[in-house]
């Protein structure tokens, strides 16, 4: 058996235990990672054989086992199924800042998979999974250029603090997820109350402080058990083959990228792409086999692969040098110039609340639907199972970039977009005392050149605003780009599809006027400084409050009333004890009560709060009184207009309200002596009677004549007030 090596460092103020040798050892590089009581598994393989395709095929997993929480998967089946959206957005959330520190060329396919083991709720699974993955790459013979590390930072009571517990996090005003290398940040993930550009920037520098900790513990890790990196073949383009190319192609390409409409740039481009592919595929190539010559149909198709990348870097070196050193974007824009805006609301008729954003050729469809708490989504993962009540969901068809391609459930990009959007409006929407609805937000991509997840904050917001939702302020978003050539770079406002492709980094800001909601950052170089960080907030926030005056321009203010297509929602307070008798047995009661008015929506919380939905306000209020009077109880010494329902010998009954009735005593029906109760009152008479008595079993004792005694006091008294 061999030898297992542990090292240990103090993460945050809590223990961090790495163990390598003992699991998975036929993995190029594997190791477990103890945070506190979370417990990871990382592991790496690499295939041998560098593959065909013209990019890096890396895959990153992050796999939550629920028994490492003690549950039992829910279904049919029992056991875990397809990916949640969480584990999506943590295997995201890891790929990114790895994925930069390959190697140029390298094409052999990397796995990197994390499995959650046990899980401890105030020590994050992610950031170890993303440190796990980190050292499984470093001490394998897998060429890696880190080591890369990632920390959760928080801010509470105006202090920064690391890795917060669940606790601390409600409280803080920064949810930020920093990684990088020992040198630059590489990747950011963040969430925010307002946050100014100098906060955020201070809580970048903090946390990339820890990360260079962690850096230092993994180049121990690697001193003392790493391997020797294999050696790959690169695949480089052949120089004859790209000077060809280059007088072939290279003055008619420069010029198509030019063209400032995006189809049209990209039709001459694909054309010209075509034509020249058509051109060197003339070439022949010739092969002997057993002394008879054949067509060496592998070594034109590598030949044909170095004519498509080369073809490909023309037009990478051309955008970059045409904005770094002409300062001249491919649609004549300025560096800091904003694409035209364009936006309406209620596009729909029949929507809750609806909008239409277009920033250039990106345009996102939003609208909102209003329902329930009942509506609201189960969140049922490692931690304790819980409710979401907002939430933004993204969708992008392949007709809005003009192709045809797979249709089916959400991938990774429409789950991390759409995510991104629900956490930049999250810190804005009404807390469910003050708007007790479950929202949902969808943006449908109609048009796509860039940035389309900041159109969707856009268009969400309006539509939250049309909707009649009581935002607390409106969130414009805005993507910055970076392109770095040699030792010059231009950072870009409001990046289109081409500048994302070929830049060095894609920086989505998204706030208020008064401050940041979210922040996302991918880069596709090794890191970036502090000082460009900081230079792109200043010209996201410059960006981002120029969007916000056009929003404002077409709606204003929050719609003071909901849609008439929106249900209506009455609410009240209710003794948690009476909840039972509100359900009834086997839910009887309330299903009923359902049916009795026209299928209205009930929600109990199990506080007493009463929440009752239907799109006709008298139903719901209708529904709503009737609920609160059949858990009404009778207060001894209280005066009531009641409803005689029937008549006996010895008395009279009387309705107070539905499903409340009581005994009204003939001694007690007049001031006078009463020889029969017909003498003084008649079935369905409304009467004044004084409650006297309840007893154990719920049983009313009622008083005509008190409740008269009672009238004729205060008419003595106001007579002599006067």
């Amino acid at each position: 058996m061999s030898e297992v090596k542990r090292f240990e460092y103090n993460w945050a103020g809590r223990p961090l235990v790495i163990e390598i040798g003992e699991v998975a050892k036929q993995a190029n590089g594997a190791c477990l990672v103890t945070y506190g009581e979370s417990t990871v598994l990382s592991a790496v393989c690499s295939n041998n054989v560098a593959s065909t395709a013209d990019f890096f095929p890396l895959m990153v997993l992050y796999q939550e086992k629920l028994y490492a929480a003690g549950k039992i998967p829910g279904g049919f089946l029992r056991r875990e199924g397809r990916p949640s959206e969480h584990e999506t957005l943590v295997s995201r959330l890891i790929d990114r800042p790895i994925r930069p520190l390959f190697a140029e060329g390298f094409r052999n396919e990397v796995q990197v998979v994390n499995t959650v083991l046990s899980s401890d709720p105030d020590c994050s699974t992610a950031m170890a999974a993303m440190l796990g993955s980190s050292i499984a790459l470093m001490i394998s013979d897998i060429p890696f250029e880190g080591p890369i590390a990632g920390v959760v930072v928080g801010k509470v009571d105006g202090k920064l603090i690391i890795n917060p517990t669940p606790e601390e996090l409600e409280k803080s005003d920064i949810n930020l997820t920093v990684a990088g290398t020992h040198t630059a940040i590489n990747m950011v993930e963040a969430g925010a109350r307002f946050v100014s550009e100098d906060d955020m920037w201070e809580a970048l520098k903090f946390g990339h402080a820890e990360i260079q900790k962690l850096c230092d513990f993994q180049n121990e890790i690697v001193k003392a058990c790493g391997k020797d990196k294999v050696e790959v073949e690169l695949f480089e383009v052949n120089p004859e083959i790209m000077a060809d190319v280059k007088a072939y192609a290279e003055k008619r390409l420069v010029e198509a990228i030019r063209i400032e409409d995006k189809l049209e740039r990209y039709a001459a481009i694909d054309a010209i792409n075509e034509e020249t592919l058509a051109h060197f595929d003339e070439k022949v190539f010739i092969k002997e086999i057993e002394g008879i010559k054949v067509i060496d149909a592998e070594e034109k198709k590598q030949y044909l692969r170095h004519v498509q990348y080369t073809l490909d870097e023309i037009l990478h070196t051309e955008v970059r040098r045409l904005i770094s050193v002409d300062k001249v974007r491919p649609d004549g824009r300025k560096v800091d110039e904003i694409r035209p805006l364009s936006s309406r609301v209620d596009v729909l008729p029949r929507v809750h609340g609806s909008a239409l954003f277009t920033r250039g050729q990106t345009q996102s469809l939003g609208t909102v639907t209003l329902g329930s708490l009942i509506d609201s989504q189960i969140i049922d993962g490692l931690g304790e199972e819980s409710n979401k009540r907002f939430m933004l969901h993204y969708n992008f068809p392949q007709f809005s970039v003009g192709e045809t391609g797979r249709y089916g459930a959400p991938g990774r990009r429409e789950i991390g977009h759409g995510a991104l959007g629900e956490r930049a409006l999250s810190y804005v929407i009404p807390s469910e005392d003050e708007f007790p609805y479950t929202i949902r937000v969808v943006s449908e991509i109609l048009e796509s050149n860039g940035s389309s997840s900041q159109a969707t904050i856009c268009s969400g917001t309006l539509a939250l605003m049309a909707a009649g939702v009581p935002i607390k302020a409106p969130v414009a978003g805005i993507a910055m780009g970076l392109i770095t050539y040699g030792e010059d770079y231009t950072i870009l406002t409001d990046i289109q599809g081409l500048e994302d492709h070929l830049g060095d980094m894609d920086f989505k800001v998204a706030g208020t006027s008064d401050g940041i909601t979210a922040l996302q950052m991918d880069i596709k170089i090794k890191g970036i400084t502090y000082e460009i960080l900081k230079e792109a907030l200043y010209q996201a926030k410059q960006g981002r409050l120029e969007i916000l005056e056009h929003m404002n321009s077409t709606i204003s203010e929050v719609r003071p009333e909901l849609s008439k297509y929106a249900p209506k929602v009455v609410t009240a307070k209710i003794n948690p004890d009476k909840i039972k008798d509100v359900i009834g047995a086997g839910g009887k009661t309330i299903n009923a009560t359902i049916e009795r008015f026209d299928n209205v929506k009930i929600d109990l919380e199990q506080d007493g709060r009463l929440f009752v939905m239907h799109e006709n306000m008298e139903t719901a209020k209708a529904c709503l009184q009737y609920v609160l009077d059949s858990i009404r109880e009778a207060e001894v010494g209280a005066i009531y207009t009641g409803r005689v329902t029937r008549i006996e010998k010895y008395g009279v009954f009387v309705e107070l309200w539905e499903g409340a009735e009581g005994l009204c005593h003939i001694s007690k029906l007049a001031l006078e002596r009463v020889e029969k109760p017909e003498d003084v009152v008649s079935l369905n008479d409304e009467i004044i009677v004084k409650c006297i008595a309840v007893n154990e079993k719920g049983q009313i004792d009622l008083s005509r004549k008190d409740a008269l005694k009672d009238a004729q006091r205060r008419n003595e008294n106001k007579k002599q007030a006067e």
